[in-house]
């Protein structure tokens, strides 16, 4: 597959209180986005700056959007390889650092996968595709920020 691609959201802010962005504190930092045919996903700001705690902030979502990305690739070419995955999971952490002037940027993201292959003779293969995943992710491709990973792989029992 080859070519552009568009994609396309739209994000509803959920937040005014009646008064709008009157003050500070005088709105919610709640919104929702949609897809065509797709769940509404609830999100939020960073509690750290007023948000919801119990919704999605964006930036989790970046994290999600290069967590999965990650392992889609990496299921791929797994597959593709003869590596028969039969568990993966992964717990992100990203760093994000504010400036002076009250914005922020990610500095790094650890992505730390588990993946469960079918036999011991998958290991080593399983291990060096998260190198080949990541020079693959459209995302991890597209941040100005390392995308680092510290892999586990088990043999199914």
């Amino acid at each position: 597959m080859s070519g552009q691609h568009t994609y396309s959201i739209s994000t509803n802010w959920t937040g005014n209180k009646g008064i709008g962005t009157s003050g500070y504190r005088d709105y919610d930092r709640n919104f929702a986005i949609s897809a065509e045919n797709k769940a509404v996903i609830n999100g939020s700001s960073d509690p750290a700056f007023l948000g919801d705690p119990t919704r999605y902030n964006p930036e989790e979502m970046l994290l999600m959007s290069l967590s999965s990305c990650h392992m889609l690739w990496y299921l791929h070419l797994c597959s593709a390889a003869g590596v028969v995955v039969t568990d993966y999971q992964d717990k992100a952490t990203g760093i994000m650092e504010e400036t002076a002037n009250g914005s922020g940027h990610f500095t790094s993201v650890l992505l730390k996968p588990v993946v469960t292959v079918a036999n011991e003779s998958m290991v080593v293969k399983a291990n060096e595709l998260h190198h080949k995943a990541n020079e693959m992710c459209f995302i991890a491709r597209s941040v100005n920020f390392p995308v680092k990973h510290e892999v586990k792989c088990m043999v199914r029992i």
